[in-house]
């Protein structure tokens, strides 16, 4: 199969975070505006034409976040390597208008002494959650329509594993990070850190639990999150501590049509890209995604630490 021509890039910040701050995931709005988790800070900020608001402060570090229903979002909290510092919160922001208080609901905290550091999420289905453990090695799977919220393991598998050895701080590498599901392929997609792949579960379309084994599609290292391009067979990855956006295929056996679209040079402006999510305006999807960066909060270039950014991407396909 002959290779895609890799689009040029336009990057341009959209706003700018303090130094040392951690935008570690995002969701898009209808609106066209754009919430962001700060992990480390333990806040979620809105970006919006004024430009970023703080929206609300937590009592432990938020890193995923998914929209469950129209303007309706999940956030995980949790405190790594600890079994019961893990909760979800409810979100519900119809009606809401910017500056105004927010009234984040506690939907579930976890009792299972599995757990040990809830990362990416994403929706499976109507009221069913994917969410990363990255220091467990697996992924669970929340049922919010139950008559009880509860949590269970959707699938552990040894690709998702961390590694407590690889000296990078805090004190290990994450293992599965990213997770992005695709009803149109009928697979889970995710990243794992510290094992270097990008991989895929098949999802049963009735159950939304695992049809078959995890799958290796490509090998890449430092993966973070990223978004998928389901019609152009694509992910777009960010590679968090490598400082660029990675383009990788969706399908095995084509691992060597993976390529940076951004920051190889390197390019201060990708520096430290955590997430990747499409915009939602009209022509946007495949075309515009908003990519968060932590400025090397957590791998400085060159000894320098720089503002934390929430990025706009666009890709213009070649002739």
């Amino acid at each position: 199969m002959p290779m895609t021509a890799v689009p040029a890039v336009t990057l341009t910040p959209v706003a700018f975070f303090p130094q040392q701050y951690f935008p570690e995931n995002l969701a898009v709005r209808e609106d066209g505006s754009v919430l962001v988790t700060v992990v480390l800070q333990k806040e979620l900020w809105l970006v919006a034409e004024q430009g970023p608001v703080l929206m609300h402060r937590f009592d432990h570090p938020v890193t995923g976040i998914a929209e469950v229903e129209p303007d309706v979002f999940v956030l995980s909290l949790t405190e790594p390597y600890s079994g019961h510092e893990a909760q979800l919160v409810r979100l519900d922001l119809n009606g809401w208008v910017p500056g105004g208080p927010v009234a984040p609901e506690v939907v579930l905290t976890f009792t299972d002494d599995r757990v040990r550091g809830l990362n990416g999420s994403c929706l499976l289905g109507r009221g069913v959650l994917a969410i990363a453990d990255c220091f467990a090695g697996l992924i669970w799977r929340v049922d919010l329509d139950a008559d009880e919220v509860r949590a269970r393991v959707w699938l552990a598998h040894d690709t998702m594993a961390d590694d407590p050895d690889s000296g990078v701080p805090p004190p290990r590498q994450p293992g599965v990070n990213g997770v992005r599901y695709s009803a149109r392929t009928g697979f889970l997609y995710y990243t794992s850190t510290a094992q270097k792949v990008f991989m895929r579960v098949p999802v049963d379309p009735a159950t939304l639990d695992p049809a078959g084994p995890a799958e290796f599609v490509a090998a890449i290292d430092n993966a973070d999150d990223f978004c998928l391009d389901e019609g152009a067979g694509f992910a777009y990855v960010t590679r968090h501590r490598a400082n660029t956006l990675d383009r990788v295929p969706l399908v095995p056996r084509r691992g060597s049509q993976v390529r940076h679209l951004a920051g190889d040079p390197f390019d201060a402006t990708m520096t430290g890209p955590s997430s990747a999510a499409w915009g939602r305006g009209a022509g946007e999807h495949g075309r515009v995604l908003y990519v968060t960066t932590d400025g090397g909060t957590t791998a400085p270039v060159g000894g320098v630490v720089r503002n934390a950014a929430l990025l706009r991407v666009e890709l213009h396909p070649a002739d």
